[in-house]
This record gives C-alpha cells, sequence and structure tokens, in this order.
C-alpha cells in the first residue's frame, strides 16, 4: 500500500528538521526521498525512482520542498545474514542526489558518493505481527566540489506478515550530510527514529481507513 502524501511529506519534514542537531555539530544539509523501489539480492541493494521532496541548508539555502529531483544508490555485496531477516551489507556501491532544476536547486548532481562503512538492513516485527525493514549507512561524497560525510536512513513500506523477497517500495528516507564526520551513535538513534516514524505513519493510516 502506498502512503498518503498528506501524512508522509509532513513525517519527513519533522524528521529532516530533527536530524542536524542530533546527527553532527557543524552546519550541515539534509535531503529527504519519498517512494521509489528497492531491490536487492546477495550481490546489493539498490534503490531506483525515489523522489526528492525536501531540502535543508543546500549552499546555505533554506528549507525548499516539492519534486525537486531524484536519489538512488547501490550498495556493496551482502556479508552477513539474509535478505528476509536483516543483514549487513559491505560498502561501496554508489548514492547520487540530483536535482532537476526545481525550488532554485542546480539542474544535476547534488551529491555524488559512495556507502563508506557497512549498510545495516534491519527487521522490524510489529505487535500485529507485520513487518518493516530500515536501511541504515554511512555516505561519503563530494557536494558542490567539498568533500562531505553523511549518514542515510530509508524505510520500507509495511510488508505485511511475509518478509522482503528481493523487491518492496519505500515510503521514505532522510540523507544529513555535512563536512563533519556523524558519531557512531548517531546510527542507533537514527535507527531509532525512523521505526518510531514508520509506527506512526502506520497507525495514522490505519485509523484513516
Amino acid at each position: 500500500m502506498r502512503l498518503s502524501s498528506k501524512i508522509l511529506v509532513p513525517a519527513l519534514l519533522l524528521s529532516c528538521l530533527a536530524l542536524p542537531s542530533l546527527s553532527f555539530a557543524n552546519s550541515n544539509t539534509d535531503f529527504s526521498n519519498s517512494g521509489g523501489t528497492l531491490s536487492g539480492t546477495s550481490a546489493g541493494l539498490s534503490l531506483t525512482g525515489s523522489t526528492l521532496i525536501a531540502v535543508i541548508g543546500f549552499n546555505g539555502g533554506g528549507l525548499t520542498t516539492g519534486n525537486l529531483g531524484t536519489v538512488e544508490f547501490t550498495t556493496g555485496a551482502l556479508s552477513s545474514g539474509t535478505l528476509a531477516m536483516g543483514g549487513t551489507f559491505d560498502s561501496g556501491g554508489t548514492f547520487t542526489i540530483t536535482g532537476n532544476g526545481s525550488g532554485g536547486l542546480p539542474n544535476g548532481v547534488l551529491f555524488s558518493g559512495t556507502f563508506s562503512g557497512s549498510v545495516t538492513w534491519t527487521l522490524a516485527t510489529l505487535a500485529n505481527g507485520t513487518h518493516n525493514y530500515t536501511l541504515t549507512g554511512v555516505v561519503t561524497g563530494t557536494m558542490s566540489g567539498v568533500s562531505v560525510n553523511g549518514v542515510t536512513v530509508q524505510l520500507t513500506i509495511n510488508t505485511g506478515k511475509g518478509f522482503f523477497d528481493g523487491s518492496t517500495s519505500i515510503s521514505g528516507g532522510d540523507t544529513s550530510v555535512s563536512t563533519s564526520v556523524p558519531e557512531p551513535s548517531t546510527l542507533g538513534l537514527m535507527g531509532t527514529g525512523a521505526f518510531a516514524l514508520a509506527g506512526c505513519i502506520r497507525r495514522k493510516l490505519l485509523v484513516a481507513r
């Protein structure tokens, strides 16, 4: 089931407003994305077709929202665990955020990088027996010609009582980049917040039925 944009967009914006102070001591740029298809095999995971919906702090600017471009990535190969039950993927792959010229952003690559460390693929079983997955990883690359580091968290939609079978939809994600290095504790904090956000969104959808 596709998440309603009336619920998802405000939730993502609130999450990205909170992440800068939680992730980095310095000022940073935050990118939020919505939708897209996450596919995977033992060779790695890949995200395609995800829309960039909000940007904060790019080149010192404020909040910009709308259909702003795309977010795509690939990871390294699965190094431990399983696709269905959660595991870890190797560093490497690619991570690209591209603008389409809307909202005063450039028409072209905004961030280009790679996963600089292991990528965590976490399964969460909810109280009703259904499942969510969260992908969390540290990225490094360039933005406006400057080397930056960052953290990305991507939430899948609820897969029901089944497990990830090689393809699922993304509900949304957030990538926060800075010239400073993210603290290790950031990954756990962001993952916890991501699960809470996913649960909140899902409860709202159930109430709205």
